[in-house]
């Protein structure tokens, strides 16, 4: 027994043993002893095999979780002679953590051809919009939509201030604005003119328009004649112009 927890201890202490987990106690040292009654110190090690058997196990934990990744990720790939073996070996870890980066990198670089592509088909969607027959024409084109989208982005501007709306308020509220103000102003109109010719019926107004169509054209051409008779040029000249006759 004693050579077998010399060996062990002998193990634990190589420059080779990783660095030790368990940290002896500083209280009473209970020593094995030797035939010839010497201490020997191994108090320590149930505990430091203990714990690296936690860790062995944790290891298989670890394995079968960077199985079930690995599965996600290359579900082509379902060979893995480890899940024979009892013992699983860090190296083993190793190359299924190198075969799911390797994967990764070939996917990154497929994601930039892709992006690529999705960039043709972006500029293509933009000359469909936009009317542009070749790729020179892009450039240009785009300078032109962004003048004219600059406009319209001040045009909406000044339009909610002149409106007092809120900025946040869309084109539509906008638009239904100013639809609301042309019939005020329509409406004010139609009152002027209603007014202006003593009625409030839009037949009224017609027949009213029609009496003085047929009433100007006669007029029109007596006032020309006179014009032409008095010698004079201006319509205010006329009945000076008949007074001084008598």
């Amino acid at each position: 027994l004693l050579k077998v927890l010399s060996r062990i201890d002998s193990i634990l202490r190589s420059p080779r043993a990783p660095p030790l987990i368990f940290q002896p106690s500083k209280g009473p040292v209970q020593n094995y002893t030797k035939e010839n009654g010497q201490a020997c110190g191994f108090e320590h090690l149930p505990l430091t095999i203990e714990m690296w058997a936690d860790q062995l196990m944790a290891l298989k934990d670890l394995h079968k979780s960077l199985r079930k990744l690995s599965l996600e990720l290359l579900p082509w790939n379902t060979a893995d002679p480890q899940d024979k073996r009892e013992s699983i070996r860090v190296e083993d870890l190793q190359l299924i953590v190198d075969a799911i980066l390797e994967e990764l990198e070939n996917k990154e670089k497929n994601s930039q051809t892709l992006s690529l592509q999705t960039l043709s088909a972006i500029v293509s969607h933009f000359q469909k919009l936009f009317d542009v027959n070749s790729l020179n024409g892009v450039y240009p084109r785009m300078n032109e939509v962004y003048i004219k989208l600059g406009e319209m982005t001040n045009a909406m501007r000044n339009l909610h201030e002149l409106l007092e709306l809120d900025s946040s308020a869309p084109p539509t509220v906008v638009v239904d604005t100013v639809g609301k103000l042309c019939d005020i102003v329509n409406k004010n109109v139609t009152e002027q003119v209603q007014q202006l010719l003593g009625t409030q019926d839009v037949h009224s107004i017609i027949n009213k328009l029609e009496e003085h169509e047929c009433f100007f054209p006669p007029f029109q051409a007596l006032i020309q004649d006179l014009l032409c008779l008095l010698e004079i040029s201006n319509v205010d000249d006329i009945l000076p112009a008949v007074q001084n006759l008598k």
